[in-house]
């Protein structure tokens, strides 16, 4: 392969419109390219001049690689010429600043659990609960998403699994302050019992949870509502990275959360089929001569054919395959305009 001439594409002819949507969640199977996609979205957004923070909730961060900087753990600008923020979710960082669960303990109940009523897993909580990392990470993901310094929140979420029970977290957590409040109400004195498990005094706590309860509400809303939110499934064209993107859709699907774009990525195709940046400037796959080539692009085309029949009516986005890491400002720009 001939050696990649990286003057060949200048940026500043690359900034494109990141859409009109407040969050853009990106979601699928570990390994996609999820956290490209969603570090080139930021990008794109806060070169438009949209402050933008770009949330990597993946425990397996690779954000600070992506952008070539470090990412801190809690919002902080990284650009001086964009208004663009990230931030990169450390469980045990989220646990210690939870402010509802206390930061203590395995269970994010802070042993509460056992004082409701079936304490013994009768309840229906029993194997729903997420881990406490798990539960800390979503009340900074609230936080985040609430905050009035930022326009547009970009989420690289963690794979799959962990995805689906951050997503399902709103309704577990609104079953679980239910039955808080309402024995809140009936026992006034375990309120005190609460002080030690939770932090704070009785009205502290049902101060919290008050506030916890309404942040939930207004992430089920904003979730569910395709003006404000697009979440975009990321595969590659492979039949189970399809087969788990379907699941994943099925999933969102239950949680009225609707998909409006699916992402396929590292597709062995001419930059220029979904791109106007300067072709010459990359190796492409030598779809001619090379035998491993042409059987790699047969199995993709299969897999595509079966993602576009699966996400019929859905707006379907293709990113190629590249010689090189999509890493630094150049070529997230370039996975922009693809976007």
């Amino acid at each position: 392969m001939s050696e990649i001439e990286v003057e060949a594409v200048d940026s500043a002819d690359l900034t494109v419109d990141a859409g009109t949507a407040e969050y853009v969640l990106y979601g699928g199977k570990g390994g996609v390219g999820k956290t490209t996609m969603a570090a080139a979205t930021g990008l794109a957004s806060a070169s438009d001049g949209t402050d933008t923070l770009v949330v990597s909730t993946d425990p397996a961060h690779s954000l600070s690689d992506t952008y070539e900087t470090e990412i801190p753990t809690r919002p902080q600008r990284i650009r001086d010429d964009v208004p663009l923020y990230a931030v990169e979710i450390d469980p045990e960082d989220a646990l210690e600043r939870a402010g509802v669960f206390g930061g203590g303990g395995e269970n994010p109940l802070g042993g509460m659990d056992a004082m409701l009523p079936g304490g013994d897993g009768d309840d229906g909580l029993e194997g729903m609960m997420p881990g406490a990392d798990e539960a800390a990470a979503m009340q900074l993901l609230l936080r985040y998403m609430d905050d009035d310094r930022f326009e547009r929140v970009v989420v690289d979420t963690a794979p799959t699994g962990h995805t689906l029970r951050l997503l399902e977290l709103p309704d577990v957590l609104d079953s679980m302050m239910g039955r808080v409040m309402k024995l809140r109400q009936q026992f006034s004195g375990m309120m005190e019992n609460l002080k030690g498990m939770m932090g704070g005094d009785a009205e502290d706590v049902g101060a919290n949870l008050d506030e916890l309860a309404a942040r939930v509400e207004r992430l089920r809303r904003v979730l569910r509502d395709p003006a404000r939110t697009d979440f975009r499934i990321v595969m590659v064209p492979e039949e189970m990275s399809v087969f788990e993107s379907k699941r994943l859709r099925s999933q969102l699907e239950s949680q009225e959360i609707p998909v409006g774009t699916v992402v396929v990525n590292r597709v062995m195709e001419p930059l220029a089929e979904v791109t106007d940046a300067p072709e010459d400037a990359f190796v492409t796959p030598d779809l001619d001569s090379c035998e491993f080539c042409q059987r790699r692009w047969s199995v993709q085309q299969d897999a595509l054919a079966e993602a576009q029949d699966l996400f019929r009516g859905t707006d379907v986005k293709r990113v190629p395959l590249f010689a090189e890491e999509v890493r630094g400002e150049r070529m997230l720009r370039v996975v922009a305009s693809c976007l």
